[in-house]
């Protein structure tokens, strides 16, 4: 399971974008758009709900959201990193 700490980024950057083109998005089109699991992807959206920054049920970002939505597509982000699993580590070891 990835953290919302580390996926918040990509969703707030692709929120923007969608908006800023007059699009609209769902949990599976935001999920596909950043290939991340759709349920990694709800509990970020929720947790970014709490925080003031999106509107969950509409999925659209609050003014303070896009603001950094929209800081965040001029930067280039690293690739998401994600967790091993739990075969990969007894396998390594």
């Amino acid at each position: 399971m990835m953290m919302p700490k580390d996926i918040a980024p990509y969703i707030l950057r692709a929120l923007a974008e969608a908006q800023a083109e007059g699009r609209t998005m769902d949990l599976e089109t935001l999920s596909i758009t950043i290939k991340v699991r759709r349920g990694d992807v709800r509990k970020t959206v929720s947790a970014l709900h709490q925080e003031g920054l999106v509107d969950a049920l509409r999925l659209r970002l609050s003014l303070a959201g896009f603001a950094i939505g929209s800081a965040l597509l001029a930067k280039e982000l690293p690739p998401i990193r994600r967790p091993k699993q739990a075969s990969q580590k007894v396998a390594a070891a």
